[in-house]
């Protein structure tokens, strides 16, 4: 711990960012929550699940942030309606059309920001290994340069750590430690594709599915499909 106990959380309203929320209060840190809405598919489904874990575990604060400058960018299933949401492919090491050009630097930059302005000495990213294989904005390196950017671009007094917890975590294991820790997954939403139910075939879906079922575990969420994402 460094000035303070606060953290500022990046909660996506997903399962990964749920547990960065419990890791982060598991670590003694107060949260409060970021969610971001920058015209991605889900995005209402996505900012109610966000709003009832920030209840859930009395957040210090929640802000959301409305944007619609990365949708029009563009360049992104997630944002662009002409762009169809592909089906999975766990073994493609090609970036997938999800991504979302430089996304985790602007929401990091809001972050950061938040974070210095309510004097909270860390801010936690649920980014984990799966998605720095296909996403370059969830690299260890990526988020180890803008350590350096938070260092250089802060108030010299001002002292905030980036933290990605799961960085080398596969999503399974992350699911087991959100298990561990009593994350309340039936409240977290990943699919790219649908609000209610979840698609089931999308990448999210599929790496979700994926840790649960490695697990022995059924997924609490409605699905329209289930398929098996486990090889034998």
């Amino acid at each position: 711990m460094t000035n303070n106990d606060s953290a500022v959380v990046l909660v996506s309203g997903g399962m990964d960012s749920a547990t960065a929320v419990y890791e982060a209060m598991d670590r003694g840190y107060e949260p409060y929550f970021l969610h971001a809405s920058y015209g991605q598919e889900t995005e209402d489904r996505e900012r109610e699940c966000a709003e009832w874990l920030a209840e859930e575990v009395d957040a210090a604060n929640f802000l959301h942030i409305e944007t619609d400058h990365l949708a029009r960018i563009g360049a992104s299933s997630l944002t662009d309606e002409e762009m169809a949401v592909a089906d999975a492919d766990l073994d493609s090491d090609e970036i997938p059309t999800s991504y979302v050009p430089f996304r985790n630097a602007n929401l990091l930059s809001m972050a950061v920001s938040y974070a210095e302005a309510n004097d909270c000495s860390a801010v936690f990213i649920g980014a984990h290994s799966e998605d720095f294989s296909g996403y370059p904005d969830c690299r260890p390196e990526f988020f180890e340069a803008f350590q350096q950017v938070i260092t250089v671009g802060t108030k010299p007094e001002t002292d905030i750590e980036l933290v990605a917890p799961f960085v080398e975590f596969s999503k399974t294991e992350i699911a087991e430690l959100g298990l561990e820790l009593g994350v309340p997954y039936d409240h977290t939403w990943s699919c790219y594709r649908e609000e209610e139910p979840a698609c089931g075939t999308c990448d999210a879906c599929a790496f979700r599915l994926q840790a649960f079922q490695a697990l022995g575990e059924r997924d609490p969420i409605a699905y329209a499909e289930r398929p098996d994402y486990v090889e034998e």
